[in-house]
């Protein structure tokens, strides 16, 4: 996927790529590189919304956009998600991307940057992947009460979530997610560089769905049309789970009639 004049494009990421291959090839070559982004993307963005939770009614500029204000969270809570993080990656996560480097080939890193258009079309291609794929799913462990109860009732522990619970997951939604988030890109024909882009925004799109703050930049307040759920679809979630099942946009909720809002079913 290449736009008309794509040779500008091309002249805008390659200096970039270049260096990463020259200062970094390899440590982005390695097979744990993505899963250690990933997880320290999910800490580096929660961190200052733990912090202003930890903070409450100190600071009052940004604690009057909480969601729910009686329900805030504490160190414990928030410890307990951070270990249920590491546990999971642990046990689950680094053996499985051990077992798929040592079984599949690793092939070279090209040389080529992709184009800004590429890139930017990649990406929203691997989210509306994503955001079908986890509807439903997300629908099918919410209407079974088996798998409920089994596999989806973990995260649903705090009815007021806050940053760090976005990885609050049991071991099997983990490596679901996980799993769509590494072959999407693939079955897509993506570059490394569009997979790690995209790797690193659905974490902030998931911890930003998990603040808890309504923010009047939020990006759902930014996007009309309630195009993207974002962090007040999400929150209503939690408190009413049998509504907003999309991760991240608001469509498949309008089309299938799941939509809430704060006045009640769309």
């Amino acid at each position: 996927m290449n736009s008309p004049d794509s040779s500008a494009d091309h002249l805008f990421l390659q200096p970039f790529w270049d260096h990463v291959l020259t200062e970094f090839g390899d440590i982005v070559s390695s097979p744990f590189f993505p899963v250690l982004l990933a997880f320290s993307g999910y800490l580096c963005f929660s961190f200052p919304f733990a912090c202003i939770d930890l903070l409450g009614e100190r600071c009052p500029l940004l604690y009057q956009y909480k969601i729910q204000k009686n329900k805030r969270p504490t160190v414990e809570m928030m410890i307990l998600c951070v270990w249920k993080a590491v546990y999971n990656h642990v046990i689950y996560v680094f053996p499985a991307v051990f077992l798929n480097w040592f079984w599949m080939p690793q092939w070279p890193l090209p040389v080529n940057a992709p184009t800004v258009f590429t890139l930017l079309v990649e990406v929203l291609g691997c989210l509306l992947l994503f955001d079908f794929q986890y509807y439903i799913w997300h629908v099918l462990h919410h209407k079974n009460l088996w798998l409920y109860k089994k596999v989806h009732a973990v995260h649903h522990k705090y009815v007021a979530p806050f940053s760090l619970s976005s990885q609050n997951l049991s071991g099997y939604e983990l490596m679901t997610v996980g799993f769509w988030s590494s072959l999407n890109p693939i079955r897509l024909g993506c570059h490394p560089l569009t997979s790690w882009t995209c790797n690193l925004l659905s974490i902030w799109m998931s911890v930003d769905d998990h603040t808890g703050y309504n923010f009047p930049w939020s990006l759902s307040q930014i996007m009309p049309y309630g195009l993207y759920g974002g962090v007040l679809a999400h929150d209503l979630h939690h408190q009413r789970p049998d509504t907003n099942f999309a991760p991240f946009f608001g469509h498949w909720d309008l089309i299938c009639g799941t939509s809430c809002s704060i006045k009640g079913s769309v």
